[in-house]
């Protein structure tokens, strides 16, 4: 199974990282990669057990995966597992941990998946994890551009 880890420096606290990466109403005001970020299936706040829905822009394939909130430690780290049967994602899991530092904090996102169709894993699974970390890198930095900018 595919796996990545990217680590970013933000210029605030863990808290405040934290809080802006789960305010769901507020997403699309940073992250680079999405079209549309809500809360599903009933739930109205971000905690364990809540689910939501990433849809990416059209570059991205308009892939949307729906995630639940495994663990959910506000400034400390947040998990979620994808729970619909999106294109090409077999399986796949996240995860967030935030550290505070003296001049504001670290965000270490992971993530890890299983590609489909089967038998073409051996092509996707390089592509996608590329693909996936590329992005992420991108959206770490945007999310610490926009603290920067907004502190």
């Amino acid at each position: 199974m595919p796996a990545a880890s990217i680590t970013q420096e933000m210029p605030c606290s863990s808290a405040e990282v934290f809080a802006l990466l789960h305010d769901y109403s507020r997403r699309l005001e940073w992250d680079t990669l999405l079209r549309e970020a809500r809360l599903t299936r009933g739930c109205t706040i971000a905690q364990k057990g809540a689910t939501s829905l990433c849809i990416g822009k059209p570059l991205g394939g308009c892939i949307g995966i729906e995630t639940k909130y495994l663990t959910f430690k506000p400034g400390e780290v947040a998990a979620v597992e994808m729970i619909n049967d999106p294109p090409f994602f077999a399986e796949f899991a996240a995860s967030i941990r935030h550290t505070d530092t003296p001049t504001g904090s670290l965000a270490t996102y992971r993530f890890q998946f299983t590609a489909r169709p089967r038998y073409l894993r051996w092509i996707l699974h390089p592509v996608m994890r590329y693909v996936l970390q590329w992005e992420t890198r991108k959206r770490l930095k945007a999310l610490a551009l926009f603290l920067g900018e907004s502190h």
